[in-house]
């Protein structure tokens, strides 16, 4: 039996990330030798990475995704500012922010909470809402380190926008050796 990748997200419209992709191009031009940055049709704003999945539990999921979806209504939150984790001075990944409204730590709770009595483990870091455009190279040295950090420091990101939550989503992940394909399983609308 085939174990499929899997993880949970709200869609970023592609406005806002063609917005991303802007207002980072001179930053991905600096320090793109370093990052392996996320290629814009893949963000997305994971509420919860599942990891291995088998294809009957798919249905479980959806099931799942789709009672979580009933329970909330549609909402908005912006994107703006960037950041890194685990901090500036040892960047492992790079983010742009977003501002959530209480709705949606709600939302990643309930989901995380259904998904653990189907199985799945809570994450043991808290619920940090960002959105990926990077990941920095392993093996880097602390010049590449310090090069990140100034690049980071040097580069502003007002506002990009506002995005309306309104579905949930099942993807599976393909890990390619040009990078990784998400394709949506399922979708499940919030309440109006």
């Amino acid at each position: 039996m085939n174990l499929l990748r899997a993880f949970i997200a709200v869609e970023i419209p592609l406005d806002i990330r063609q917005a991303v992709c802007n207002a980072t191009s001179d930053l991905q031009k600096e320090i793109n030798a370093l990052v392996r940055w996320v290629p814009m049709e893949n963000m997305h704003l994971t509420l919860k990475f599942l990891g291995d999945v088998s294809p009957p539990n798919v249905d479980m999921l959806t099931q799942m995704i789709r009672a979580e979806a009933d329970l909330f209504h549609c909402f908005e939150f912006g994107l703006g500012g960037l950041g890194s984790f685990p901090n500036l001075k040892r960047p492992r990944v790079i983010y742009i922010g977003i501002q959530a409204p209480t709705v949606l730590d709600a939302l990643q709770r309930g989901i995380d909470s259904a998904s653990r009595r189907l199985g799945y483990e809570s994450e043991e870091r808290g619920f940090s809402p960002h959105l990926t455009i990077g990941r920095v190279k392993q093996n880097i040295t602390a010049t590449d380190q310090q090069t990140i950090r100034r690049a980071l420091e040097g580069t502003k990101i007002d506002a990009l926008g506002t995005t309306k939550v309104d579905s949930l989503h099942l993807y599976k992940s393909d890990l390619q050796p040009t990078g990784s394909v998400y394709t949506r399983l399922y979708s499940a609308p919030l309440k109006k």
